[in-house]
């Protein structure tokens, strides 16, 4: 069996280097954390393709929210995928549904255009959708690599059974990548199914800033840890996950 691929969302500089030295073996790269990752700067992603050297797929996702875009919202997608890719992006993540929650399968043709072979991953904008199982053939006959999911659920955990089903349902035909709260005791499970191509875990954890002042008083956010903590990953987490993914 090949090596399953293991791979972690972050959204900032350090966890993306920590990521990389504790042996993830993919990155990926969003932006703004509360809204459950955005489109990253062209800067970030130039920056850490000279400094590491495993894949960076880029999330592209102008907002938060929900996963029907605009026309515009759509055209800036289609630049920011243009524009990273010249940056040196491996891969791209992205998902968009239409207004009846289905896959808009034109539209993420087009942005898969401009991705210029490069693949690309649906994201959980699938968990979102009407129906995954009519969602799975759409995306797959998009051409998409993969499905970021956690059946339909909020945590991979509560999808667990649905993940298994998918997995059972799409075969060789497209990898279906858990995540969503994965954890290390799910990879077992996930392994049965015979699919397990790739798994997706966050392995976050905050740690305390290293700046020694804050003005009493004034926050930037509901919450407070976001000005005092940085989100990081947690290596003994990683360590767990590469255990049990070498097993």
């Amino acid at each position: 069996m090949n090596k399953i691929v293991f791979e972690a969302p972050v959204f900032n500089l350090e966890a993306a280097l920590e990521a990389a030295e504790f042996g993830i073996d993919r990155l990926e790269l969003c932006a703004n954390f509360p809204e459950g990752g955005e489109t990253p700067s062209a800067g970030m992603v130039k920056f850490l393709k000279a400094e590491i050297d495993i894949p960076v797929f880029v999330m592209i996702r102008p907002r938060g929210g929900d996963f029907y875009y605009s026309q515009k919202e759509l055209m800036v997608m289609k630049r920011d995928i243009e524009l990273l890719g010249e940056q040196g992006a491996d891969g791209f993540v992205f998902g968009i549904l239409d207004h009846q929650g289905k896959v808009n399968a034109d539209a993420c043709q087009t942005l898969m255009r401009s991705a210029s072979g490069k693949p690309c991953t649906f994201h959980r904008a699938f968990d979102a959708s009407i129906d995954l199982h009519d969602s799975l053939e759409k995306i797959i006959g998009c051409g998409f690599e993969r499905i970021l999911t956690s059946g339909g659920k909020n945590t991979t955990t509560e999808g667990l059974d649905n993940l298994l089903e998918l997995m059972g349902k799409a075969k060789d035909r497209i990898s279906i990548m858990p995540g969503g709260g994965t954890k290390p005791e799910h990879v077992a499970i996930l392994k049965k199914s015979g699919y397990l191509r790739e798994i997706h875990a966050s392995c976050k954890t905050w740690k305390l800033s290293q700046n020694e002042y804050v003005r009493p008083g004034l926050s930037f956010s509901d919450d407070p840890k976001s000005f005092t903590h940085h989100l990081k990953i947690d290596r003994n987490l990683v360590n767990e996950f590469l255990e049990v993914l070498g097993e």
